[in-house]
């Protein structure tokens, strides 16, 4: 055993006793996986299963490497796990272990924290002025208020009270608005700096795939420098980078704008930016009224409509005009005047920044309409090149997932991420840069018995899904399985409208049965879903895609969990269906390169919803029978946990029965 290794293991063993844990062998293989790719500074892609102990197997090597280590993660509650539970519970010891102080802290973007040069001017401004109009409002905002001038808050908004987001809003602004900690009158006390000074001098930082995607695709310093970064959660990092470089464009945000610049600089620019706003906001009405109904025109645009596009420009020429005028505006010198400065040049600047990005579109983005909140969106058709050039290449990347394989092959996350996989991996990089492709691959498994703790149902006498949600078939289907189980059932469908039509059979079907059926609905918040579904050991919980991963329900609650179909990407997404599209054309397979991929790591998150512990026992039941009668049906299989597999309605039955019947 190598020194590293020793000293790898002995921290993990201080570790895991300070957490009244025990060794798990993936965890130690992890550890020292990540230790070696750390000090000989290549990637390491990690798949470790449920029950791995992930946290563990990184932060340990991390601390003992000694370095400035960023560990970005999709989810807020893994963020606190990591901030709130991990690192206070495992700090003592590997101080002690380490012989030094160990610090560590967490960052996020400065919209989550609570701005207050804003909260405290008596100027309003249009994010606070609805607060006067909506009467109910005021008793948040005063709540928000109160909290803020306690001693010792974070600011954090994942801290503060529950309070509305238009209240949120009017007390926060984002980075481009913000005028800098260093002239801003609140800069010794702002909430922003003082967490990213924390975060500066931590040897541990922890931020999430957003804000490092925004600094990467930017190219632009945002979050603390590094000498490695972890991707906790990779298997959603690109999706996350293309949602945090997608471009909106809304009436209401050019509005807002132009109500800004209105109050600070009066006169023909602002004038000219409403009026410009005024009839962009027009054109967008009269658009979504030409196109409702028509939803081919609601999907993806190979240009932007020719309605919309003379209102686009002059909105960008009034925006530009008013930026160049501010930026020469020199003479102010209250600091109050600064800030608000900086906050109409923020909001005008991002108004200006996306049309041009519309009006610039070429054939390496992606535009679409979407109706409801009537927006455009521009997205990047890919972004593994910009996350190669502006990531791969900098610093050691550990990425790892419960679910990073497809098909027991890690190409397609590689490929998705950034990592080059095969003879096309020669890329030029300048002395001192990391060979992007210099990447080890390993699965450490779980220290589940998936084979002997759970069953895979795969029905093959349900019809196929059609595009109207689950059929009846399925939908009695289920609630057998549900009155067989007792209730003690986690449903995860593919659509709100599966949601929906389950919720009403379900509640005619188990009404006799003291069986209670907790539904998500449209902006439902999961962690309260997942509480009351994990306190209430008879309960049901039907949710969509959000509900499919990062709910952990261990025990009696949840014996069952039901998959209504295959988790394709839908024909009308526009980002999935362009780069399939893109893989068709160059003589590819878009279904079998982005659909199947993006099925086959969804579909293994939410079987893994069902084994939580050593103890738990259970059925998952895939309502779909594609995944038996179809040749692509072994790639979503070997994507899986290993679980014990049968078509066998009457085993699956009676095996939830007498589960059910332990449990009483």
């Amino acid at each position: 055993m190598s020194d590293l290794s020793a000293k790898v293991r002995s921290a993990l063993d201080a570790a895991v006793a300070a957490i009244g844990g025990s060794p798990r062998e993936g965890q130690i293989e992890m550890a020292e996986a990540v230790a070696n790719a750390l000090t000989d500074r290549h990637h390491l892609m990690v798949q470790a299963g449920t029950g791995t102990g992930k946290s563990l197997a990184y932060l340990v090597p991390a601390l003992v490497h000694g370095r400035k280590v960023l560990i970005a993660t999709a989810t807020l509650a893994l963020q606190r796990q990591l901030v709130e539970r991990d690192l206070p519970a495992v700090v003592p010891a590997l101080e002690k272990e380490l012989g030094r102080e160990i610090t560590y802290g967490i960052y996020k973007g400065v919209g989550n924290y609570i701005c207050l040069q804003k909260m405290n001017t008596d100027e309003p401004d249009p994010d606070g002025q609805v607060l006067l109009e909506v009467s109910y409002l005021e008793k948040d905002a005063k709540r928000l208020h109160a909290w803020a001038k306690t001693p010792g808050v974070s600011g954090d908004r994942d801290d503060a009270p529950d309070v509305d987001r238009r209240v949120w809003a009017a007390n926060s602004l984002s980075g481009r608005e913000c005028v800098g900690a260093d002239v801003c009158n609140y800069g010794p006390q702002c909430f922003a700096a003082l967490a990213k000074a924390k975060a500066q001098t931590a040897d541990v930082v922890v931020t999430n795939h957003t804000l490092l995607a925004i600094e990467i695709v930017d190219s632009h310093p945002i979050l603390p420098e590094r000498d490695a970064v972890i991707l906790d959660e990779a298997h959603e990092f690109m999706d996350r980078t293309t949602q945090a470089v997608t471009e909106e464009l809304t009436s209401a945000r050019v509005i807002r704008a132009a109500a800004m610049a209105r109050k600070h600089m009066p006169g023909k620019l602002a004038d000219a930016l409403t009026k410009a706003a005024d009839n962009f906001h027009d054109a967008m009405a009269d658009y979504g009224d030409q196109i409702r109904g028509d939803f081919a025109a609601q999907g993806r645009l190979e240009e932007i409509p020719s309605s919309l596009e003379a209102p686009i420009r002059k909105v960008k020429d009034a925006a530009a005009a008013i930026v160049q005028i501010i930026n020469a505006d020199d003479d102010i010198i209250d600091s109050d005047a600064i800030a608000e400065r900086a906050r109409v040049k923020g909001a005008v600047s991002e108004i200006n920044t996306t049309c041009g990005k519309l009006l610039k579109m070429g054939n390496t983005h992606v535009l679409w309409y979407e109706p409801t909140f009537s927006t455009l969106h521009l997205a990047p058709l890919s972004v593994s090149e910009v996350l190669r050039s502006n990531l791969l290449t900098k610093t050691p990347v550990i990425a790892t997932s419960a679910t990073l394989t497809v098909g027991n092959g890690f190409d397609a996350m590689a490929r998705s991420i950034g990592f080059v996989v095969g003879s096309d991996a020669d890329t030029e990089s300048e002395d001192g840069d990391i060979d992007p492709a210099n990447v080890q691959m390993l699965d450490v498994g779980s220290p589940f018995d998936f084979a002997n703790q759970g069953v895979l149902y795969m029905p093959k006498h349900l019809p196929e899904p059609g595009r109207d949600g689950p059929s009846p078939e399925v939908l009695t289907e289920l609630g057998e399985l549900i009155d067989a189980a007792g209730g003690r059932t986690l449903a995860l469908f593919s659509s709100w409208r599966g949601v929906e039509a389950a919720d009403a059979h379900l509640r005619s079907v188990l009404k006799e049965l003291p069986i209670t059926i907790i539904t998500q609905k449209r902006g439902d918040a999961v962690g309260p879903l997942v509480e009351r579904f994990a306190k209430d050991e008879t309960s049901i919980l039907l949710g969509t895609m959000s509900l499919w991963q990062g709910v952990d329900v261990p025990g009696s609650s949840c014996i069952l969990v039901a998959i209504d179909r295959i988790p394709f990407p839908r024909p009308d997404e526009p980002v999935m269906s362009a780069r399939a599209s893109l893989a068709d054309a160059a003589g590819g397979s878009g279904f079998m390169q982005v659909s199947l991929p993006r099925a086959a790591l969804l579909l293994a998150q939410g079987t893994g919803r069902l084994i939580r512990s050593v103890d738990d026992r259970g059925v998952v039941a895939i309502l779909d029978s594609r995944i038996v009668t179809k040749r692509y049906g072994s790639v979503l299989l070997n994507s899986m946990p290993p679980l014990w597999r049968t078509s066998d309605r009457a085993v699956v039955i009676d095996s939830l029965r007498r589960l059910s019947q332990t449990m009483k």
